[in-house]
């Protein structure tokens, strides 16, 4: 049970979160922080938050739980910001999606709380941004990470795990290099692609004709490049040793279906996709 949470960031993750902690009745006050006092009103308006403040290190001095959920580039930032402001024993946690470069951006900001940083990445969202897109269904049966370190208090881990577990999200722990390296590969990776494929076909001449002519399969795939920029030139920088090994990986086997379809390689072809299928099939989504 948390008494305080100060969410930072209270847009689609953090805003969620709220909602759904306030519905399972594990939170009794919530406190949105953020530079925008428009968008906090928002939140407050909207019933996500029972107050807020632009001011960060006032926002976190009685909350039990921060949460901070802004974006890659902004976290050592809030990190600084905060430090010496805790309360004895707050324990602090995050939502980015790279966490190696988070947790050099703790350790270098958040000297006086460090051990009491938990290292986290809920593995959901949507193509939507902002509290107005929050719900608070979006952690159910989706997968969080928590990465902690060394210095991680045991108990802080294990509180961030029961929040999420009352958010209704599944927890695993893993080491924050391969959480970058997966995430790389299955969530960063295929938003690059989307961007590229929709870039791709819009500055080409005939873009009118294949974006009033695009079925379903190009919108299914494209819907993610709806998501919001800043967030993933963000993560792109943060987590670039990994995403290049991925944009690598990739690209040979784009070179593998040229070499196939330039050959009139049938055989080839055929069993190109029938492994993609046979693999894909295994897991149920």
């Amino acid at each position: 049970m948390i008494k305080k949470l100060c969410i930072i960031g209270v847009g689609l993750i953090g805003g969620s979160l709220a909602m759904a902690l306030r519905r399972a009745g594990y939170c009794n006050e919530v406190i949105g922080a953020g530079r925008s006092a428009e968008r906090l009103q928002k939140a407050l308006a909207l019933g996500v938050v029972d107050s807020f403040s632009t001011d960060l290190a006032k926002a976190v001095a009685d909350a039990d739980v921060v949460f901070v959920a802004v974006p890659m580039g902004a976290m050592a930032a809030v990190f600084k910001q905060i430090d010496g402001h805790l309360k004895p024993g707050a324990i602090v946690t995050d939502g980015g999606s790279a966490k190696v470069s988070v947790i050099e951006d703790a350790k270098a900001n958040l000297q006086q709380s460090y051990s009491q940083f938990v290292p986290g990445h809920p593995i959901a969202g949507t193509e939507k941004s902002g509290v107005e897109a929050a719900f608070a269904e979006l952690y159910k049966n989706r997968r969080v990470i928590i990465t902690p370190t060394k210095k991680t208090n045991e108990l802080a881990a294990n509180a961030v795990v029961s929040m999420w577990q009352a958010a209704g999200a599944e927890v695993e722990s893993m080491a924050a290099e391969h959480h970058d390296m997966v995430l790389a590969g299955t969530s960063h990776l295929p938003h690059l692609l989307a961007f590229g494929l929709v870039n791709c076909l819009f500055e080409n001449n005939n873009s009118e004709s294949y974006f009033r002519y695009a079925a379903g399969g190009f919108r299914d795939f494209t819907r993610i490049a709806s998501s919001d920029p800043v967030m993933w030139r963000d993560i792109c920088l943060s987590n670039k040793t990994a995403l290049l090994d991925s944009l690598g990986l990739y690209q040979a086997e784009l070179e593998r279906l040229k070499d196939a379809i330039t050959k009139d390689d049938a055989d080839q072809l055929l069993s190109y996709f029938q492994s993609a299928k046979e693999s894909r099939d295994k897991f149920n989504f």
